[in-house]
């Protein structure tokens, strides 16, 4: 089955949530595309391209957009609309910032977190990886966020897409390869940090 999300374009994809933000912020009735644009530094012909790709509501002259229509339709296009329960492979210094982290939206729930080490077991939400595979079938779960060492990385996402996992969002320093079918996003801090310290040198 074709994958919705794919229909848009990334860098599209990527600004949703930040309008999704904006909106859900925001205590008027109507919203127009310049003050959106204006708080992401952004044209208001690209946010109202940007909208028109998942929702049919049209803003009015002088009025703008529906604001709770715009939250509806955003949500449903990004499946935020429907609880999301997600795992943590890997229940370190990073893994718990990823659990303890406010800003997800409200209907993301990261329900269990999963680490080799027996210390860091409370039995409540963080388990032992011996009971992945049976809490992950058992739960139904289809998304995972990777935080493990890069020599046990591929292993665990070759592990999680057995379980049934759709989704992986990997913050371990490789990239992971998974079947076409699998969605996942690596994210490289070490990477974007370069970046960003290039960026000053070039200034």
């Amino acid at each position: 089955m074709e994958n919705k999300l794919n229909s848009i374009s990334l860098a599209t994809l990527h600004r949703l949530p930040k309008y999704l933000r904006i909106l859900k912020s925001t205590t008027d009735d109507t919203i127009s595309s310049t003050k959106i644009a204006e708080e992401l530094n952004l044209s208001a012909i690209q946010v109202r391209k940007d909208l028109a790709t998942v929702s049919k509501s049209e803003g009015k002259p002088k009025i703008g957009f529906e604001v709770k229509d715009l939250i509806s339709d955003i949500e449903e296009y990004l499946n935020l609309n429907k609880s999301k329960d997600i795992i943590v492979v890997g229940a370190g210094r990073l893994g718990q910032a990823l659990m303890n982290y406010t800003g997800f939206e409200n209907d993301v729930n990261i329900k269990f977190a999963f680490d080799v080490d027996r210390k860091k077991c409370d039995n409540k939400k963080i388990f032992h990886n011996d009971r992945l595979d049976e809490l992950v079938m058992k739960n139904n779960i289809h998304v995972a966020i990777i935080t493990v060492p890069r020599d046990e990385a591929q292993k665990m996402c070759d592990n999680l897409v057995s379980l049934g996992i759709k989704a992986i969002w990997n913050f371990a320093p490789v990239n992971l390869k998974v079947p076409s079918d699998i969605t996942i996003r690596n994210e490289d801090l070490s990477a974007s940090l370069a970046v960003l310290l290039n960026r000053l040198n070039i200034k």
